[in-house]
């Protein structure tokens, strides 16, 4: 079965066929480190994290490269706010960005590259687009010349002169066209700079992508993903300077994840509903919001309310309870054509443009199959083999300590010698723990609350 793919570029699933058989080249725009990503930034994060295992899943080699803005205007003027350098700036939402991922399953990118650590690359780039005739440089920086780029708008499909209407020009600036962008900002006081053929100064925000990712990935590469909010200027941008520098394709597949809303509103700082990760995930259970993020399409909106939550929560210990009753059970003849059934319709939802309301709607008629006819070890299985994707499920390195082990024996000792006081009162103090036990033909088995 071919995977579907829909591409922002020609607005059409198309099917997926990467450049090199069994290798995938994938660029994902990352966040700017001035600030904690908030609960949008998260939910790209998530959707792309599964698409990813799903292509390895699959059996592609993934080459996953995510970046961290560490310069640019909002890196400046944060610092300036918090009286600390850009570097210090960037290093601690950096470790706060890799905190929020961690406990939401997001694996860590082959590369994840920091533009500052790139200005070499950047210079060169800037360079060979400038030999191209695409770039002039003016009295405060080097800007891309988009009237030498012919369809330019390719992506997010609106024409050169409608944008020209809507294009607001910075008065600061000396650039020739309004739709013109830096490619490299000349040097300001109390900036940082590094040197260059232009002088001292730092790159613009688009050429940072561009050169870090076609760096890492070739000239041309698989997929290109980010938010919807990127595709113009940002990845509009990247197309043209990228292919102006190489004079080749730069992207094959672009995908764009669409807004989440809070309660129904548009997330933003003048209503006051602004939600970073590191909140949510104080106030909610991650793997609730992982499994939330899955139960709408990537390319839909999303609404992110507490209801909404817990109703994730409460599908997601429906599931817990199915993996607790069929981890030990025996193999089943009948769970296993169930199993090979639902396991070909997850299969199918995930190659449709990675449809994983569907996929997530199949593992649920799977669980209501099997419980109608008993247990099997074929069900516990399936649902591990497809965590590696989903990366919902509860790990099995979430072990009891030392001490809960204890007292789970004391209670067995206090059984055997017909103490059911003390092994009530033991009961007890491990329920106040968190931990649940359940006495069964095979011994006692026990499970968190």
């Amino acid at each position: 079965m071919a995977i579907k793919v829909y591409n922002t570029l020609t607005k059409k699933k198309e099917t997926f066929k990467p450049i090199k058989e069994g290798i995938v080249t994938w660029y994902n725009c990352g966040p700017t480190v001035y600030n904690f990503i908030h609960i949008g930034n998260a939910r790209n994060a998530v959707c792309f994290d599964i698409i990813r295992k799903y292509l390895e899943y699959r059996g592609f080699n993934v080459r996953f490269v995510q970046n961290y803005t560490d310069i640019d205007d909002k890196m400046i003027n944060r610092a300036k706010e918090l009286g600390i350098s850009v570097k210090e700036l960037a290093t601690t939402f950096i470790k706060q960005y890799e905190e929020d991922a961690q406990k939401l399953r997001i694996k860590p990118a082959t590369v994840h590259p920091k533009a500052t650590e790139h200005i070499k690359q950047i210079i060169d780039q800037i360079k060979k687009i400038q030999s191209n005739g695409c770039a002039y440089e003016t009295v405060d920086g080097v800007y891309f010349d988009v009237s030498t780029c012919k369809n330019y708008g390719k992506l997010s499909k609106q024409h050169i002169d409608d944008l020209k209407k809507g294009a607001r020009v910075d008065i600061n600036e000396k650039k020739n066209d309004p739709l013109d962008f830096a490619l490299w900002k000349k040097e300001k006081p109390h900036e940082p700079s590094w040197d260059s053929p232009w002088g001292k100064g730092r790159p613009g925000w688009h050429i940072e992508c561009s050169a870090m990712n076609t760096h890492y990935l070739g000239d041309t590469f698989d997929i290109h993903s980010g938010g919807k909010d990127l595709i113009f200027p940002h990845h509009e941008n990247e197309i043209a300077q990228a292919e102006c520098a190489t004079k080749k394709k730069y992207v094959h597949y672009w995908l764009q994840s669409a807004f989440l809303n809070i309660n129904k509103d548009k997330m933003s700082k003048s209503i006051g509903n602004m939600l970073t990760a590191a909140e949510a995930l104080k106030r909610y259970d991650a793997r609730a919001i992982r499994f939330f993020f899955l139960e709408t399409h990537y390319r839909s909106e999303i609404d992110f309310s507490e209801e909404n939550i817990i109703q994730a929560k409460n599908s997601l210990e429906r599931i817990d309870n199915f993996m607790y009753a069929n981890k030990d059970a025996q193999p089943n003849p009948k769970v296993k054509k169930i199993v090979e059934k639902y396991k070909k319709e997850f299969i199918a939802a995930m190659d449709d443009d990675f449809d994983t309301p569907n996929a997530i709607a199949s593992l649920f008629e799977m669980i209501k199959e099997v419980n109608k006819i008993g247990n099997g070890k074929e069900a516990y299985d399936f649902l591990v083999d497809i965590d590696s994707v989903l990366g919902i499920l509860k790990k099995e390195d979430e072990n009891i300590n030392e001490e809960i082990e204890t007292l789970i024996q004391k209670r067995e000792d206090a059984r055997k010698r017909k103490d059911f006081k003390a092994a009530d009162s033991i009961r007890d103090q491990l329920k106040q723990k968190g931990i649940l036990l359940d006495d069964t033909p095979q011994g006692v088995k026990w499970r968190r609350a």
